[in-house]
């Protein structure tokens, strides 16, 4: 089906960033098939389907490089026993509660609410990272079956950690990862693992000999907290990057998120291997674990994308606190202006690219056709110089309208179209409780 999106603000980004105003993008399948000025592409296709775009901005689908869709059910729940103090006690007594009391149908509500989130928020590509220790074979294909449904994107793999059977976590990641293969553009996968101090050097040697063979990158946490630095320095002598180093875990397809407790060194390491490095600003904020050093790894070459490790789907949030996060941490009103969005607008269709195989985050002829349509009215001059400007204090808190994917209207006026979210957020208010009983 070929539509012409009309009448709106095209905002293309990519290399060569324009702004055209009373524009169109006509879309032919799951592709871009022309953008330009919309008399000029009514001529063109005046057989296309019509979505008026008037009071709007387009944008290119955004993407979110590290999400957690299982943690969904955790909202409004009181975790059992005394709060946690620290990152460690956050995990045994909250998320590895959580990911063993989760069932075949908790796994798929946690998958299809986020999805619908993603949607409404015009996050159109996902990286994912997923644990479900209890109902673990199989779990993948129904976070697959999910995002189909959705009519998202999204690349997949299960955690492996020592703490609950390794083998069988390999075992999952391993035959999704050989019945996914290349991909088809909509779905990709990945080999998880945990984090640097709940695998042995076993596990993360069987892992990464799987993935190489695959030609797939690993998706890991790296140095969230302090306790994974000091257990690797405690048992092999080095920091955590060093360590994955050496055992193979870098590399161009690898994602290494967080990297809050890491040296120049490692640093170093991360930029010379070109592995993928995530930032997740409000997830880190909430678990009180630090600040990224997004600036060093910035000007070091580093490709530093942004996530939401759960916190929501909503990545024009994430990019904000960004901004704000690293302004003050550096106590300089100069910086992250530009590298904020950078990490959302560019970085993250990189990343993604690698992952996909595919050229995302651009409006262009011939490229996906993944839209974010968004209700603004600029109240000043927007161009291609002062974008950036409008996207922090203006888009930021705008409201998407209409959410496109590989050319399918997910979403319009505001209503999800390819989920039913009332029937899906009743049934998972039912089980819920239930699973909350199970920690």
């Amino acid at each position: 089906m070929t539509i012409r999106f009309e009448n709106g603000i095209v905002v293309t980004l990519g290399r060569d960033n324009k702004v055209l105003w009373n524009g169109s993008v006509v879309t032919d399948g799951d592709q871009i098939a022309a953008v330009g000025d919309t008399r000029e592409m009514k001529e063109s296709f005046p057989d296309a389907e019509v979505v008026d775009c008037s009071g709007k901005i387009i944008l290119p689908g955004f993407i979110c490089a590290h999400h957690h869709f299982y943690s969904t059910m955790a909202r409004g729940m009181a975790p059992p026993g005394e709060p946690a103090s620290n990152f460690v006690e956050i995990l045994q007594r909250l998320w590895w509660k959580l990911d063993k009391a989760l069932s075949e149908e908790d796994i798929t509500l946690s998958t299809q609410i986020p999805l619908i989130e993603c949607i409404r928020n015009g996050t159109t590509t996902i990286i994912d990272h997923h644990a479900s220790p209890s109902m673990r074979d199989g779990s993948l294909d129904l976070i697959e079956k999910a995002v189909r449904q959705a009519g998202l994107r999204a690349s997949l793999c299960y955690e492996v950690s020592d703490r609950n059977e390794p083998g069988a976590g390999i075992a999952e990641n391993e035959r999704f990862i050989k019945k996914i293969g290349k991909g088809d553009g909509q779905i990709a996968a990945m080999m998880g693992l945990h984090a640097s101090f709940t695998v042995s050097d076993e596990t993360v040697e069987t892992c990464v000999g799987i993935a190489e063979d695959a030609g797939v990158g690993c998706h890991i946490h790296v140095a969230e907290d302090a306790a994974d630095r000091e257990d690797s320095i405690a048992k092999y002598g080095i920091p955590t990057v060093n360590r994955l180093q050496g055992l193979g875990v870098t590399g161009d397809q690898s994602i290494f998120v967080h990297c809050i407790h890491i040296d120049e060194s490692e640093i170093e390491i991360l930029a010379t291997t070109k592995t993928n490095v995530v930032h997740n600003p409000e997830s880190n904020m909430n678990n009180a674990v630090g600040v990224t050093k997004l600036l060093k790894l910035l000007e070091k070459g580093v490709l530093v994308g942004l996530g939401t490790d759960g916190m929501s789907s909503d990545m024009l949030s994430q990019m904000r606190c960004a901004y704000l996060l690293h302004r003050l941490d550096n106590r300089d009103p100069r910086v992250a202006f530009v590298e904020a969005p950078q990490l959302l607008l560019q970085n993250n269709a990189e990343i993604a690219g690698r992952q996909f195989g595919i050229s995302l985050g651009e409006i262009a002829e011939g490229g996906p056709a993944d839209l974010a349509i968004i209700d603004y009215w600029p109240p000043t001059p927007l161009n291609e110089t002062n974008f950036l400007g409008h996207l922090i204090f203006g888009l930021v808190d705008a409201t998407v309208d209409t959410t496109v994917c590989r050319g399918e209207i997910l979403m319009r006026d505001k209503k999800i179209l390819s989920l039913d979210e009332e029937r899906i957020a009743t049934r998972s208010r039912e089980l819920a409780p239930k699973m909350w009983q199970r920690l």
